[in-house]
């Protein structure tokens, strides 16, 4: 289909230690990360029903754009400042976009 929407999903699931700031950390990546190339959106979600678990949830054009935004800078940032603010490791999964709607 030619207008047909091709995206590359990714979540970020972190518990926090030190939740207050984790989130700091967290939101200085979203809002940084929402300029790079190929980035549909990133947004940063708090748990209502589990206190400081936070997720990132992004949308890439491409897995391309979505790689090189793993190796970016400030995403080796955000990784290392989150050094021992974390309960346990980040769950981190690539998401293939079934039925993922994007207005853009």
């Amino acid at each position: 289909m030619a207008d047909e929407i091709e995206l590359t999903i990714v979540t970020m699931g972190f518990r926090a230690a030190d939740p207050d700031r984790l989130l700091s950390v967290l939101a200085k990546y979203v809002v940084v990360s929402r300029g790079e190339p190929g980035c549909r959106n990133i947004d940063l979600c708090a748990s209502v029903t589990t206190p400081g678990r936070f997720t990132i949830i992004e949308k890439w054009d491409s897995p391309e754009h979505q790689r090189a935004h793993f190796d970016a800078p400030h995403m080796v940032e955000m990784a290392q400042s989150c050094n021992g603010l974390l309960a346990e490791p980040p769950d981190i999964d690539l998401l293939e976009g079934i039925s993922a709607h994007d207005l853009r």
